[in-house]
């Protein structure tokens, strides 16, 4: 159950097996079923979940009601909404199963008491928040300087194991097109 977790802590602090076992012990295991929603648009979110199976996406409705993708996350992925629960103020995100999933869950309490308790735990949590801040802040900068042509491109080669889950629709949603324009262009890539 924990396998997974133990080898995404270990690419950014080290815990030997007694520290391991007291960080994962307020994690609850969590199965989802497909279309399930972890989090709805103005709810507090009150977790941060790992995945551990399965694949989700967290996004934002427009005032048109046009799904925004921020990002998907799947096996080996981290997910909340940061804002709403650091803040505890309601949600802008929604947070839905793609597919049947499971979670490794974890509260706001217990991972303040982390903090607390294992000072590794927060220089983790802070190396994976540069990472994501990191992450983010290369995706605005592709999104204003590239094509969608181009950002499709690295889509699928940044997340090639994503991508092949995925509709047209779902990965429009993430590049800020349409889907005929996906369709077009997985179209022109067979064909090459």
């Amino acid at each position: 159950m924990t396998d997974l977790l133990k080898k995404n802590i270990a690419l950014n602090i080290t815990l030997n097996d007694q520290e391991f076992a007291r960080f994962a012990e307020p994690f609850r295991v969590t199965t989802v079923q497909k279309k399930e929603f972890l989090l709805q648009e103005g709810e507090v979110c009150g977790f941060e979940a790992f995945v551990n199976k399965g694949c989700f996406k967290v996004y934002h409705l427009n005032d048109k009601g046009f799904e925004q993708v921020v990002y998907f996350a799947a096996e080996n992925w981290w997910i909340t909404d940061i804002d709403s629960f650091i803040h505890q103020t309601p949600s802008q995100l929604s947070i839905q199963a793609l597919e049947d999933s499971e979670i490794l869950v974890i509260n706001k309490a217990d991972k303040e008491k982390l903090y607390e308790d294992m000072p590794k735990v927060e220089k983790l949590f802070r190396v994976m928040t540069q990472k994501t801040h990191i992450a983010l802040q290369r995706r605005m900068i592709d999104t204003l300087s590239k094509t969608a042509d181009q950002r499709y491109q690295d889509f699928l080669q940044r997340y090639p194991d994503i991508a092949s889950r995925l509709t047209n629709i779902q990965i429009a949603a993430y590049l800020g097109v349409s889907h005929e324009f996906v369709s077009k262009i997985r179209k022109k890539i067979s064909r090459s």
